[in-house]
């Protein structure tokens, strides 16, 4: 009891000598978790999107006539040889005029004088709902094109090819910003520790002079990095959250944000980020302690 009692009784003076310094380092940290984290946040909110996107994602085969049973379970087959799909539907001409039909509602009446046949049968095929098959969407479509009598394949082509890349730009995004948080944690504690030792240099050879052991001089270091990492993050991560409630109160209704639900980290990814950013600002106060603590 009266060793812990002695250590945080020596990291409260060492926060209280050198509190600008270690002030400016929370805040350096603070800021690298909040550039990483909210990259991650959006690319995780992507993928949830991306998610609720394939749900709709289809890709539908005009072809130039309705197939009979016999190519019905031809053109399946093929379609399942390049991948794997959740569904495949076809719809002959009678039901997609009825779906036009119902489409047009009290406007219906504008095909009164048509001809029941004159929109294509088509095929539709829903792949797995999962992001990697909106990477294989262009290349399916392609495939699609070549079966025999298509004419055209339609999936909303330039949105999902603009999605996904944005999604792998975001990605790259997110590494990135975690790159940068490792150097930031890592190298601006490691420096904030070291010139703490430096400024008491003196003093801490003393302290081994008089019988002070290893542990009770390094202690105190390694709980300012505990401290540094934990308040930064915390900070970091508490200002991002301003920033959703603010961003989702003042933008809701508008744009993106109308057409998807965006949600904050669940309780695990948080816990996640405070723990990473502890190690960090740990190893960072052990590298510098091992380099320029002469002990």
């Amino acid at each position: 009891m009266n060793f812990w009692f002695s250590i945080f009784r020596q990291t409260g003076r060492n926060l209280r000598q050198t509190w600008t310094t270690l002030f400016m380092t929370c805040l350096t940290v603070s800021l690298s978790v909040l550039i990483f984290s909210f990259f991650y946040l959006i690319y995780l909110n992507m993928l949830n999107a991306g998610d609720k996107v394939s749900n709709e994602l289809r890709l539908v085969v005009y072809l130039e006539e309705e197939p009979g049973p016999a190519l019905q379970e031809q053109l399946r087959l093929k379609i399942s040889q390049f991948d794997q799909v959740q569904e495949i539907k076809f719809i002959s001409k009678a039901e997609a005029f009825n779906r036009f039909a119902e489409q047009l509602g009290d406007n219906r009446d504008v095909l009164t004088d048509m001809p029941p046949d004159f929109l294509p049968a088509s095929i539709e095929v829903i792949p797995l709902k999962t992001l990697s098959s909106l990477s294989q969407v262009k290349l399916f479509s392609e495939y699609l094109a070549t079966l025999p009598g298509s004419q055209k394949v339609q999936y909303g082509q330039k949105w999902v090819e603009r999605f996904y890349s944005f999604t792998q730009l975001l990605s790259i995004v997110v590494l990135l910003s975690g790159f940068l948080l490792i150097l930031t944690a890592t190298f601006m504690v490691a420096s904030t520790i070291r010139l703490t030792i430096l400024g008491r240099q003196e003093e801490l050879e003393l302290l081994k002079l008089v019988g002070a052991t290893n542990n009770y001089i390094r202690t105190p270091f390694l709980l300012e990095g505990i401290l540094m990492g934990l308040m930064g993050s915390l900070l970091g991560l508490a200002s991002l959250y301003a920033l959703f409630l603010w961003t989702t109160r003042h933008l809701s209704g508008a744009g993106l944000l109308d057409l998807f639900t965006f949600s904050f980290f669940p309780p695990g990814i948080l816990f996640t980020i405070i723990f990473l950013s502890i190690i960090l600002c740990t190893a960072g106060s052990y590298t510098s302690m091992q380099k320029f603590l002469r002990i």
